[in-house]
């Protein structure tokens, strides 16, 4: 047997060791020799493969070289000595990597994956809210492209927010674009929070506008935005004991009824560090999928109220398109890469 016969078999047999529990086995047979292909197609080109903990079992499992949250990924981005960059994510993502490595070529395997959150603010809309509350810093979410973080002083994700904002040298702060996290934030602050408008008639949602320390805007993601306290209450009954891990990105009701709220690496640390009769994780499905596969003695509920659109765009066969073809590149003005740098560094720092 050849060593790539030999290899391509070994490629097999891990995949149904680690995936048997999530994909049935004609499809892992189908999934391995893409996998194999990728693989050897990285070395070749001396590529980096980072992904998301969003991505698919057969691609999350198996030819990332990098797995983790958006913090993670661009801690390793802003240090890869690799070139080309794949990720797989949402474009946010792989923007924020040619922003931290703007010599090196940065593809993202689908030439869409946006995001319903990230879309939810503009430029226009920064700008707008700087203009309505002078000198105040802005803080932006990870989620948010890459014109938007331009026009921050600083970037946050799931699991430094609160971090971020007690960093800054100002009793008020500007969170964008989330609404949950900004509410989830000032719940655990103690920091009263706004929602101003563009309509005049509307100056805040209730709270006397002299009074706040952080001010919000109304975005949010698609999938989180979906889960309810309903959805606890109905699992509960069912699993008695389970532990429900909410999103920060999920509303402060059901970050309320919840057990743990965390990014996506603290939900996976929870559930590796934890026993407990069953998890409910309340945030993209597949994640469940890759923590069933990752912990085989763990038991996780399967409650999927969506998945996210974005995220299930990078497959396998387009992650061995893009290293074939060098596609698709991510390319950015150079002036809007250094504007966009400098928030994304000053989050790295307090991280």
């Amino acid at each position: 047997m050849s060593i790539d016969c030999q290899t391509s078999a070994a490629t097999l047999h891990a995949m149904q060791k680690k995936l048997s529990r999530v994909m049935p086995d004609f499809e892992i047979r189908q999934k391995a020799e893409l996998v194999f292909e990728i693989n050897q197609l990285k070395k070749k080109l001396g590529a980096i493969i980072l992904g998301h903990n969003y991505m698919e079992p057969a691609l999350y499992q198996t030819v990332p070289d990098v797995v983790g949250d958006s913090l993670a990924l661009a801690k390793v981005a802003s240090q890869t000595d690799k070139d080309p960059i794949v990720f797989c994510g949402v474009r946010f993502m792989a923007e924020t990597a040619k922003i931290l490595n703007p010599e090196k070529t940065v593809l993202l395997p689908t030439n869409r994956s946006g995001c319903s959150l990230a879309e939810s603010i503009t430029v226009e809309d920064v700008r707008w809210l700087r203009a309505r509350f002078p000198g105040v810093p802005v803080v932006s979410y990870i989620n948010t492209y890459a014109s938007v973080k331009a026009e921050s002083d600083i970037c946050c994700t799931s699991s430094n927010t609160a971090a971020v904002i007690d960093s800054l040298e100002s009793d008020t702060a500007i969170l964008i674009p989330d609404e949950y996290l900004a509410r989830n934030v000032a719940n655990e602050t103690g920091k009263e929070i706004i929602f101003p408008t563009r309509d005049p008639g509307k100056i805040n949602d209730g709270h006397p506008e002299l009074n706040y320390q952080l001010i919000g805007w109304s975005g949010r993601c698609m999938v989180h935005d979906r889960y309810t306290t309903k959805d606890i209450e109905m699992v509960r009954r069912q699993f008695p004991g389970v532990m429900v891990l909410a999103h920060p990105e999920c509303s402060a009701e059901v970050v309320n009824a919840s057990d743990y709220c965390g990014s996506t690496t603290g939900m996976i640390n929870k559930v590796r560090d934890t026993q407990a009769p069953g998890y409910l994780l309340l945030t993209e499905c597949t994640m469940g999928d890759n923590i069933i596969a990752d912990c085989p003695d763990k038991e996780v509920i399967r409650l999927c109220s969506i998945r996210c659109p974005y995220m299930n765009e990078i497959t396998l066969e387009q992650t061995l398109a893009s290293l074939k073809f060098g596609r698709f590149e991510i390319e950015l003005p150079a002036s809007l890469i250094e504007r966009a740098r400098k928030p994304i560094e000053a989050m790295m720092r307090v991280s």
